[in-house]
């Protein structure tokens, strides 16, 4: 709360609750909030479900491969921006980028070219997969979204962010191929080691007003290793961008 510079009683109006129960809540580490509540304050501290309520997100886990879904957001901008950031600290094997356009991340995450240099430095492999630019499929999406910031406009930027990584940054970076952009429009898959962001884009939404699910593996065959799959294969047949 301090990090958010809420007080109780601020928090308490901001979700529409008494600020006696967010004392409630403060006062016994066992107490769960009602989930409307609960996302209403993880929106308005910033932070994730898991981090102040671990219990609800653990009931809510099942058997089987149900257990690799942490988290579904309605929309990719519910999903706070610590999350993506703590996966990113997190990663220590692989960071793999596999959105169309990628363009939100230098937006959201503070000195995101900082940031993955230093991942790079550690060891850390690091992939871009995006969308031609001038590809047809990416002129049709432009079409279907009609928004002022178009896809290829996104794409550029996020190539001109990469170009400030430098030539000997050992950042990996594809073009979808043609066959497979429309598969890669439709699907973002981010892959951080063992755990997963996911958009299926609906319709003529963008990716921000699109579903996003969390993912974290738990077993061969699951959730987490068919969206994994998809995004490897994608780039077993993407086109390496030049320099």
């Amino acid at each position: 709360m301090s990090d958010a510079q809420l007080s109780p009683r601020r928090l308490a109006a901001r979700i529409g609750v008494a600020p006696k129960t967010v004392e409630r809540w403060l006062a016994d580490a066992e107490l769960v909030p009602h989930a409307r509540n609960r996302v209403d304050a993880c929106q308005a501290l910033k932070v994730d479900e898991q981090m102040i309520w671990p219990k609800a997100v653990q009931d809510r886990v099942k058997s089987g491969h149900d257990r690799e879904l942490v988290q579904a957001y309605p929309y990719r901008s519910a999903c706070p921006s610590t999350v993506w950031g703590d996966l990113i600290e997190g990663a220590a094997e692989q960071i793999f980028l596999a959105g169309y356009t990628n363009y939100f991340l230098w937006l959201e995450q503070p000195a995101f070219v900082d940031t993955l240099r230093r991942k790079i430095d550690t060891g850390c492999r690091v992939r871009f997969l995006l969308g031609d630019p001038d590809d047809e499929v990416t002129r049709q999406r432009e079409v279907v979204e009609d928004v002022a910031l178009s896809v290829s406009t996104r794409v550029r930027i996020t190539l001109e962010h990469l170009g400030r990584l430098g030539a000997a940054s050992r950042v990996e970076a594809r073009f979808s191929s043609h066959e497979d952009a429309v598969n890669h429009v439709s699907l973002s898959v981010f892959r951080f080691d063992q755990q997963a962001l996911v958009t299926p884009h609906l319709a003529r939404l963008v990716g921000h007003d699109s579903p996003l699910l969390h993912l974290r593996r738990q077993g061969d065959g699951g959730m987490f290793d068919r969206f994994a799959e998809h995004a490897e294969e994608l780039w077993s047949r993407g086109v390496p961008v030049s320099a």
